[in-house]
C-alpha cells in the first residue's frame, strides 16, 4: 500500500494509517512532502523519522523513478492522507510533477484503488469540481468526517472511526471502527 502525507492539516490521518497497516502486516510505501513534515510538526509530537519506522520503505517525493512510479510494480492502492487541495487537483488533471502525484496517476491508470482524505473547507466551486474531475478519474474523495453514531470519547476515537473506513475500502480487516447495528427495535 502506498500511503503518501502531504501539508494539509490532519497528518495525524496519515501517521495513524501507517501504524495501524503495519500492525495488521501490510507492506508500505511512504511518501512526506516537506509541508507535511512542516504540518506534522506544528500538530502533532511526532518526528519524520518516527512516522518513518512504520513504514517498509520510505521514497523521496522527488525520486519520479521510485518502485511506485511504475504500473508494472503491484500494489494494494494508495492513500493520500490528508490530502491538500493542491494534492488533489494535480492528480485530478494528470499533472505528475512529483512521485506522489506520479504515484496517484499510476495507481489510477492501473485501476487500483485511490483514496484521498481531502482537508479543505469551506469549499469554493473550483474545489468541487476537481473532486468532481479526481472521482471520474477513478479516485475516491473522502473527507475525514467524524461518524457521531459511534459516540467517541476522544481525537483518538474520531481518528481511529476514519482509518478503519479507509482500511475497510481495500477489504483490510481491522477493529478500528464501530459498527452501526441498526436501532435494535
Amino acid at each position: 500500500m502506498i500511503v503518501a502525507i502531504t501539508g494539509a492539516s490532519g497528518t495525524i490521518y496519515g501517521i495513524r494509517l501507517l501504524e495501524a497497516l503495519s500492525h495488521i502486516g501490510v507492506e508500505t510505501h511512504l511518501i512526506m512532502s516537506d509541508s507535511a513534515k512542516i504540518t506534522m510538526a506544528m500538530e502533532t509530537t511526532f518526528t519524520p523519522s518516527y512516522v518513518e519506522s512504520f513504514a517498509t520503505e520510505i521514497h523521496s517525493i522527488k525520486n519520479v523513478g521510485a518502485s511506485i512510479a511504475s504500473g508494472s510494480y503491484r500494489t494494494l492502492g494508495m492513500v493520500v492522507a490528508p490530502c491538500s487541495v493542491h494534492t488533489m487537483s494535480d492528480i485530478a488533471w494528470g499533472s505528475t510533477s512529483n512521485l506522489i502525484t506520479r504515484a496517484a496517476d499510476v495507481v489510477l491508470k492501473e485501476r487500483r484503488r485511490l483514496i484521498l482524505l481531502f482537508r479543505e473547507t469551506p469549499l469554493h466551486a473550483g474545489h468541487i469540481k476537481t473532486m468532481a474531475q479526481v472521482t471520474e478519474n477513478g479516485a475516491i474523495v473522502m473527507p475525514p468526517v467524524p461518524a457521531l453514531y459511534a459516540n467517541p470519547k476522544s481525537i483518538d476515537d474520531l481518528i481511529d472511526h476514519t482509518v478503519g473506513r479507509v482500511l475497510d475500502l481495500f477489504d483490510l480487516e481491522n477493529d478500528l471502527v464501530k459498527r452501526w447495528g441498526g436501532l435494535g427495535k
